[in-house]
């Protein structure tokens, strides 16, 4: 009899792993978007998956090249997603994947849009709103709570950004 372990494919692994295993999966596609920022602008990058999991749209922060305020990753994704996604303004079952904390403006955004699903990388203790601020998402009467998964890649995420500041010095 041989003692080897068991083949990859019987191996369980736990649903708290399982999960976590899923949100560093789909926030490494978010890193590669963040990459790709145009110059000047701050690397953040979102991802929104359906709920089949096929992504329907990307954004990266645009506020420089765009001239525009609100061209915040968040944004763009979910703007380019309920394009695609055929529910109207819609996104209930679909996953927004970013590489920074949300604000006030893209996690109302969230919330008005009924993400199903919010996953964030890096903490951001000044405009944050998904709890290092403030909790938007999660605060009182809200009509729709999203599930949150923060800090997920966290310090690949902020490193990104710690580069590009640091670059600016």
């Amino acid at each position: 009899m041989s003692s080897s372990p068991p083949p990859a494919s019987r191996t369980r692994v736990l649903p708290r792993e399982e999960g976590l295993v899923r949100a560093e999966h789909l926030m490494r596609r978010a890193l590669e978007i963040a990459r790709a920022a145009p110059a000047g602008d701050v690397p953040v990058g979102a991802v929104l998956f359906g709920p089949d999991g096929c992504e329907l749209a990307t954004g990266t922060n645009r506020r420089e090249a765009d001239r525009d305020p609100t061209a915040h990753a968040e944004m763009l994704a979910i703007r380019r997603g309920v394009e695609k996604h055929g529910d109207s303004w819609r996104l209930t079952g679909c996953t927004l994947v970013v590489t920074l904390e949300p604000c006030t403006m893209c996690a109302g955004a969230v919330l008005g849009a009924r993400v199903g699903e919010l996953i964030f990388g890096a903490f951001e203790p000044k405009t944050g709103a998904c709890g290092s601020l403030i909790d938007a998402v999660r605060a009182p009467g809200q009509l729709h709570r999203p599930a949150v998964r923060a800090g997920v890649l966290e310090t690949e995420c902020a490193g990104l950004l710690e580069d590009f500041f640091g670059s600016l010095r």
